[in-house]
Order: C-alpha cells, then sequence, then structure tokens
C-alpha cells in the first residue's frame, strides 16, 4: 500500500467536540455509534483481518489510545497488535472498555455478509468512520477477489483523506458568544429494554419515491424525513394533543462542505428543529412547514460558524485551560445534563456514500446506528447508497409505535418501505 501518511503522530488533542465524550460515556451511555456495509457474500473473517491490519497503520485518528492528562485528555499512537475480530454477538453500540480491547476505541466484527465499524465518537464522526469502514472495505475485496486488484491498485483511493486537522479551532472566529438558548424539551417516556439491549429498525427505502414525495412538498430530502418523525411523535406519542415542552429534533450537521476541510476528525455541529405543540390536530403540512423554518434559518455558514467559534472561545479561554481536569469534568457534566433536557430526540443524515465504479457490484448497502444518550433513548440515522436510502431507528424502548407511525406516514405517500429488525421487541 502506497499512499503515504501525511506525518507521524506521536501524541494529539483531542478536537473540541470529543473533549466531552469520555467525560460522559459509560455503561448504558456508550457514546459509540456504528457504521456498516452490507455485501453481496458472506465475510471471511480470516481475510477481513488482514484488511484491518494492512489499512488500520494508515489511520492515526483510529491508531490511537486516549490518556488522561492533567488538564485535558489527550491521544497517543496505540502500538498493541488489534484485537482479533469475531462473529457480533452483542447488542449494537455498547460501551468499548479500552482495557478489554488492547486500549483501542472502536471495534470491527462481522455478522453472515455484514462488517460493523463501531467507534467511540471521542475519536472521529460518522463521516471519519465511513472513509475508514470503506477502505477496510475496498481491501477486503482485493483480498478476495484477485481479479480486482487488476482494476484497481492495491493502495487506498486517490479521494481518501488521512488529515487530522482539528478543523473547529482551524475555522473559528474569537469573541464568539453564545448564540443559543436552552430550553427543555419534550423527553419521551415508556417501558424499557434491559440495559445494553438496543431495538434496531432498518428500514429499506427506494430514493426515487422519496425524492418525489420530498419535491411534492416543495422540501428538501431531509427536511421531510424530520418532519415525518416529529408527526409521529406527535401523532403515536402524544396523541396529537398539545405540549407544555416543544418537540425538539436534534440534527448533525457535517461541517466540511462549508468550510473546505478533508479532516478525518469531528467536524460537525448540532442543529435543532423545533416544534411548539400549541394545538390539537395539527396537519403533517403544519408540522412541516414549522420544523424546516427552523432548519432553514439555523443552517447557514454564519450560524454555524457561531455554534462551534463560541464553544472553541471557551477552550482557548487561559483561565480555562488552566483549571485541573477533574475540575472541568464537573462542569462539562453540569452543561450536558442541562443541554441534554433540550433535545427530544435526534436525526443524523450521513448523505450519499460515494464507491468506485469496481467495487459497485460486490456491495449491498450501508447502514448506521446510534447509542442512546441522556434523555434521548429513540433515534434515527439515515444513510443513501446508489438507489436506496436506509433510515434506521434505534431505540431503548420495548414499544414501536413511533416508528410504526413514522412508517405508515411514508408508506401513505406513495413511498415504497420494506422493514428489517435485530427483533428484540418481539423476545
Amino acid at each position: 500500500m502506497s499512499k503515504k501518511k501525511s506525518k507521524d503522530i506521536k501524541w494529539n488533542r483531542l478536537d473540541n467536540t470529543a473533549n466531552l465524550f469520555p467525560v460522559i460515556a459509560r455503561e448504558g451511555m456508550s457514546n459509540v455509534y456504528r457504521v456498516s456495509v452490507v455485501l453481496k457474500e458472506d465475510i471471511d473473517p480470516e481475510e477481513l483481518t488482514k484488511a484491518v491490519n494492512k489499512v488500520l497503520p494508515f489511520f492515526d485518528v483510529f491508531k490511537a489510545r486516549m490518556k488522561k492528562g492533567l488538564f485535558w485528555y489527550y491521544f497517543e499512537k496505540n502500538s498493541n497488535p488489534f484485537p482479533e475480530i469475531r462473529e457480533e454477538s452483542t447488542y449494537p453500540c455498547m460501551y468499548i472498555n479500552p482495557y478489554d480491547n488492547r486500549e483501542y476505541l472502536f471495534r470491527v466484527t462481522y455478522y453472515k455478509n455484514r462488517i460493523n465499524l463501531e467507534a467511540f465518537h471521542a475519536l472521529t464522526d460518522g463521516n471519519g468512520a465511513l472513509t475508514f469502514l470503506r477502505e477496510i472495505t475496498y481491501q477486503y475485496l482485493r483480498n478476495v477477489h484477485p481479479e480486482l486488484k487488476e482494476k484497481v491498485r492495491d493502495s487506498l483511493a486517490a479521494t481518501t483523506s488521512l488529515d487530522i486537522e482539528d478543523s473547529y479551532v482551524s475555522n473559528y472566529k474569537k469573541g464568539a458568544k453564545r448564540p443559543y438558548k436552552t430550553k427543555k424539551a419534550l423527553i419521551i417516556k415508556g417501558e424499557k429494554l434491559l440495559i445494553n439491549q438496543l431495538s434496531v429498525i432498518h428500514g429499506l427505502i427506494d430514493i426515487g419515491d422519496i425524492k418525489r414525495v420530498a419535491k411534492s412538498y416543495g422540501v428538501t430530502i431531509n427536511h421531510y424525513l424530520v418532519a415525518a418523525f416529529t408527526w409521529a411523535i406527535y401523532k403515536s406519542y402524544l396523541k396529537e394533543q398539545p405540549s407544555k415542552d416543544p418537540i425538539v429534533t436534534a440534527v448533525p450537521v457535517n461541517l466540511r462542505p462549508y468550510f473546505d476541510s478533508d479532516t478525518l476528525k469531528n467536524f460537525f455541529v448540532v442543529v435543532s428543529a423545533v416544534f411548539d405543540v400549541e394545538r390539537e390536530n395539527m396537519t403533517f403540512e403544519e408540522i412541516l412547514e414549522i420544523t424546516t423554518k427552523s432548519l432553514k434559518e439555523q443552517i447557514t455558514k454564519e450560524h454555524l460558524e457561531k455554534l462551534f467559534s463560541y464553544n472553541v472561545s471557551n477552550e482557548k479561554n487561559l483561565i480555562l485551560r488552566s483549571v485541573p481536569l477533574f475540575i472541568k469534568s464537573i462542569a462539562m457534566r453540569m452543561v450536558y445534563n442541562e443541554s441534554a433536557r433540550a433535545n427530544t430526540t435526534t436525526l443524523t443524515n450521513l448523505g450519499v456514500i460515494p464507491v468506485p465504479d469496481e467495487y459497485r457490484e460486490y456491495i449491498e448497502r450501508f447502514l448506521a446506528v446510534l447509542s442512546m444518550s441522556k434523555g434521548q433513548s429513540l433515534k434515527a440515522t439515515v444513510i443513501s447508497y446508489g438507489d436506496e436510502l436506509v433510515l434506521t431507528f434505534s431505540s431503548a424502548f420495548r414499544g414501536t409505535g413511533i416508528q410504526r407511525t413514522f412508517f405508515r406516514k411514508l408508506s401513505e405517500d406513495g413511498i415504497k418501505v420494506s422493514i428489517e429488525t435485530n427483533g428484540v421487541n418481539y423476545e
């Protein structure tokens, strides 16, 4: 493999977003997410192991262990061999104990024809993880299909970035003031599954159908899905009744296109689609208009810049930097607990996954799953590949009323949906 790394990193600071995750992570709130690729053939674990071991040395973001300093956590190079790759045997997104994982903060498993990459969010966001997963997949396919080596070089893809810049610091504006106020949102409650159990429901959706429907409403696919999720909560959970607390859907925004960044580290901010439930029997069209307006007002380069610049300015504050980590951790937990009350749920869209033509015939789809967080026991991910969009609900609830209402709405709008589930709700 010939592609050179930008430089050999011995130690590295956590990016601005990553600083929070080691402070709040624990069993039951792992801050681990999953990205997966489904192939059209069963996985050979030995060849998958070879692929991971060949690709990993090029990715400093993943070949790292986390250490606790006096003032901040930091990463240093992990020279341990990567753990044995095993068949999946647990629920997705479980806590990663570094001492049981040779100090690595990610794991790779497989199940039949699916390769899973689960990462602790301090390492990177979904876009960074997908870059790593795709390179593992390409290397694996070259291993098991020698004919591919006649078509493509046995190296990282030309478009793959190994950049580990902290793009928050590189792009922030000094002196930014807090651009938002925290307000309590509706918190969904209900009978829970056992700790570490996770309900996973994939909706396989025809992209042509959903494009057509979103266009008929005059909105983007993402706006339509956020509104349908909000509608499902309003109709199934609130029974179309008013609520003193709004339904707030957190929507992570990938900042790379806005600031010309190719970093493998975290580089996103979260905006919120806010729906104040003022009266009963509101229509889907009303909800769509309200949530879309809310998002459009926030997703501008100027506003996104303000969001992360405020956080970086705090990190750069000389007085705050000199505060010992154990005190910072207490403060960060308090801030997190307050901010966690401000969102009902999360919907993150990882976009359309590009794959070189040579590999497309071997790949069926991509998937993504989020873990639970404080106050949010139901979340959704969206990821697209080829002619298919997959919307995945992950949930700690035993019931599935909101999910069923969501998919029923899509079907009523003429969108073809196929459902796959891990079956935990039926045990």
